[in-house]
């Protein structure tokens, strides 16, 4: 059965982006470093890599919302983990929207976990923290939560929580990894 992750980057005081979508230093870690990650030319630390690799190549599926498909135009139709992407959205895929690519509309939360889940396999789901991230969370659905936090405050934004108004324990981080300007953690959420 897979694991359900729920991961991001986030500022210390727990923001995803500003509230225009912005994430301004939130990234910069991928690329001051020596190590090749990935396709898209990121070059991070040694501790860094030696975390997050192992980590999205576990990744079967990645759930994420309507808003970030937008903003990123679905990655034009290449999930940027694993083999598939499942979009929580009440519209359907885009018309003409690269009709090849693995990714799938459903309504809503629980039903893009199961399908991820389905697709996923043994692997890793990967949910995009914010808004869908959080009612995951809040559903009891999420069994990690990973957080790449950068030594930066925004003070308002998007809260990688989403709205959860409720408490929630977590474990204490099973893996604390140190790279430059930012902090790997990885939770088990306490059932």
């Amino acid at each position: 059965m897979s694991t359900v992750v729920m991961h991001n980057v986030v500022s210390v005081d727990g923001f995803i982006a500003d509230a225009d979508d912005q994430v301004g230093p939130l990234f910069d870690w991928y690329s001051n470093g020596a190590v090749e990650l990935g396709a898209a030319g990121a070059k991070v630390s040694k501790a860094s890599a030696e975390y997050v690799r192992p980590m999205w190549e576990g990744i079967g599926t990645l759930v994420v919302g309507r808003h970030v498909f937008d903003i990123t135009n679905g990655w034009e139709g290449s999930p940027p983990a694993g083999e598939h992407v499942v979009v929580v959205s009440h519209r359907p895929r885009p018309e003409g929207w690269h009709p090849e690519a693995p990714y799938h509309f459903v309504d809503g939360v629980a039903e893009a976990i199961a399908k991820a889940k389905e697709l996923a396999g043994e692997r890793t789901v990967g949910v995009a923290a914010g808004e869908v991230g959080g009612q995951a969370f809040a559903l009891g659905l999420v069994d990690e939560v990973a957080m790449d936090v950068v030594p930066v405050v925004f003070g308002s934004g998007k809260r990688y929580f989403g709205s959860v108004d409720a408490h929630h324990l977590l474990e204490d981080p099973h893996r604390v990894i140190q790279g430059d300007r930012v902090l790997h953690l990885l939770f088990r959420v306490r059932r």
